[in-house]
């Protein structure tokens, strides 16, 4: 069994989570749930699920296994994980959502949520331990297919309510967006809520394969059709977001991707946050803002949420948290006009597209102006598939070993200044670009991002921190 917590949830291949594994770790979240007091017997647990192959067979399994724990199954069918969890909270049921998020179709996760909210690190570690202790007990394992009473209707009307009224009904008329729906579970509630702000909207795309779109490093044959689309339909934007509808994709009027922690920046001004949680992948711009204090964080969910809940127990208002692919995370209650926003502390790709393109359409700029005038360094990001963990650490381990060492690696691009070690090492050179090696903490994967003054030196410094990661042996 080769399943582990990664950055936002349990993962591991598809053929490992269908069956017994399934069965164990939502019996142990039950477990938990009990013995920690956070539901009662008879409570309720709401389960979704993506469009992956293998994910209606999971949640089936998942059901069975809650209701043997003496709890209720809600089937809430295939949502976003973000409405998932809206809905949960609303009526104090715990929360499993069936999905791999960007990850390709052979693989496949589980992100579990308490009545309250998502799960922490602490959460992931007790889960764990049940699930060891339950390692070899029959029941724990066993595979049935179940089902729960179909709500998938009601948590849909009750997240679509949330996103009606952030902007007005004609907030975005004469506006042409393309939504490239592929896979993804949010693709029709991106119509319905873009066509109340008064935009045209154009579907594009629909699959009914599974389609792994990463809002974080989107491939360059997707930008290619973005581009397409754009040129073709005279769009002011394209919209998506991942399989499980939490990590938004917002591109320009040309199909050029929007970078995850600068929706991150724009919804912060739009909501008027005073504190913002992200990690330290994101931008090193965010600092200079000055509308806010920035609490630097390791990559995941779990960890920007943790910085959330201190800023909270300080006294804090106004907080609000994102990561560098777009998710979005409230701390805080918000009011936006009339319309008031209940926090929401989990990744949702709704509320940042529609700040986004709401200030655009207030300010009257294209959202390519948009980008340019908000000034951030820029900064990319890309990866390197099939890099095996152990290639990973070898490569972190040596790097980690000395500044000599460190320095040595990085002489065919620079030299170094600074180091940071929250996550993966993020190294500022002496001509003040930045580059960062972090590995996936979901997939057998290397990433590399970048900061440079502008676009082509950025490419570039991508480009030769590619190669050295490349020329690693593997």
């Amino acid at each position: 069994m080769t399943v582990k917590f990664g950055t936002s949830g349990l993962r591991g291949l598809s053929t490992d989570l269908v069956g017994s594994v399934s069965a164990l770790y939502s019996t142990a979240f039950a477990r938990y749930m009990l013995e920690s007091g956070a539901l009662q017997p008879g409570g309720q647990v709401v389960i979704a699920r993506d469009f992956r192959p293998s994910s209606p067979e999971i949640s089936a399994t998942i059901m069975a296994a809650v209701k043997r724990l003496g709890l209720i199954p809600i089937d809430c069918g295939t949502i976003p994980t973000p409405a998932l969890a809206l809905y949960g909270a609303s009526i104090g049921a715990a929360g499993i959502m069936v999905t791999g998020s960007h990850i390709p179709a052979d693989r496949n996760g589980i992100k579990f949520y308490r009545p309250d909210g998502e799960i922490n690190k602490s959460d992931e570690e007790a889960i764990t331990r049940f699930a060891d202790e339950l390692m070899a007990d029959a029941e724990a394992n066993k595979v049935e297919a179940g089902s729960g009473d179909d709500r998938e209707a009601e948590a849909t009307a009750l997240f679509v309510d949330r996103n009606l009224g952030i902007l007005a009904a004609d907030a975005l008329k004469g506006k042409r967006i393309g939504i490239y729906q592929h896979s993804s579970v949010a693709r029709d509630m991106l119509v319905t809520i873009f066509e109340h702000c008064g935009a045209t909207v154009f579907p594009l795309g629909r699959s009914e394969q599974f389609i792994p779109v990463d809002t974080e490093a989107v491939s360059a044959d997707t930008v290619t059709q973005l581009a397409r689309w754009s040129d073709e339909l005279a769009l002011d934007a394209v919209l998506s977001t991942d399989g499980d509808g939490d990590r938004p994709l917002v591109a320009d009027e040309h199909g050029v991707p929007l970078r995850g922690d600068l929706l991150g920046l724009i919804v912060s001004r739009f909501l008027g946050a005073k504190v913002v949680a992200t990690p330290v992948t994101s931008n090193s711009g965010l600092e200079q803002d000055g509308g806010f204090s920035v609490r630097r964080t390791r990559v995941g969910s779990p960890f920007v949420i943790a910085a959330m809940e201190d800023a909270l127990a300080a006294g804090e208002t106004g907080v609000l948290g994102f990561e560098a692919n777009g998710g979005l995370m409230l701390g805080s209650d918000f009011t936006i006009g009339d319309k008031a926003i209940a926090a929401l502390p989990t990744r949702d790709s709704f509320l940042p597209a529609l700040a986004v393109l709401g200030t655009a359409a207030e300010r009257g700029l294209s959202l390519s102006a948009l980008v340019e005038d908000v000034k951030l360094p820029v900064a990319l990001s890309d990866r390197l598939e099939d890099y095996a963990s152990q290639r990973s650490a070898s490569l972190m381990a040596h790097l980690r070993g000395s500044r000599e060492q460190l320095s040595a690696f990085l002489a065919p691009i620079g030299s170094v200044a600074a180091v940071s070690d929250i996550d993966g090492l993020r190294v500022t050179l002496t001509d003040g670009r930045v580059i960062h090696f972090r590995p996936s903490g979901n997939a057998p994967e290397m990433r590399c991002y970048v900061e440079a003054a502008d676009k082509a030196s950025a490419a570039s410094l991508l480009e030769e921190g590619l190669s050295l990661l490349g020329r690693w042996p593997a």
